[in-house]
């Protein structure tokens, strides 16, 4: 598994509820300045299922990116399998410097492992960012 880390300067209630809302999914789930994300939707329970869609501001491209959860410990653990079958597990982790995020996920076969970290990374960041200026 690949993972991506950060630790958050906000509460640990903060963390969960800008991770898994849509309204915030949408202002922070994109790796680059050139991507956004116009679209979530998140039913966040065992079995339930999301999807957002990601798409290039200039329009030339888009995909939707989905799963299923399989396991939810709220303010803990999000644990879902994506539409392709790679799992990805999210712990949250409240410590003294803030609460710590760790990703891990299956990578894909097309793009090189140090890429799909680099972008999953980069999406962590925004997070990040978009979390403390919030």
């Amino acid at each position: 598994m690949i993972t991506v880390q950060s630790t958050i300067n906000a509460s640990i209630d903060k963390v969960w509820e800008f991770w898994t809302l849509p309204e915030h999914i949408t202002k922070w789930s994109f790796a680059s300045p050139e991507w956004h994300t116009p679209y979530a939707e998140n039913d966040l329970r065992e079995g339930g299922k999301f999807k957002s869609t990601m798409a290039a501001k200039d329009s030339s491209m888009s995909f939707d990116f989905g799963g299923e959860y399989t396991l939810i410990e709220k303010n803990k653990t999000i644990e879902y399998v994506l539409e392709d079958g790679r799992k990805v597990k999210i712990d949250f982790e409240a410590t003294p410097n803030g609460v710590e995020v760790t990703q891990r996920f299956d990578p894909e076969t097309q793009n090189p492992e140090e890429m799909q970290r680099g972008g999953w990374q980069a999406i962590m960041n925004n997070f990040k960012s978009y979390v403390e200026q919030n």
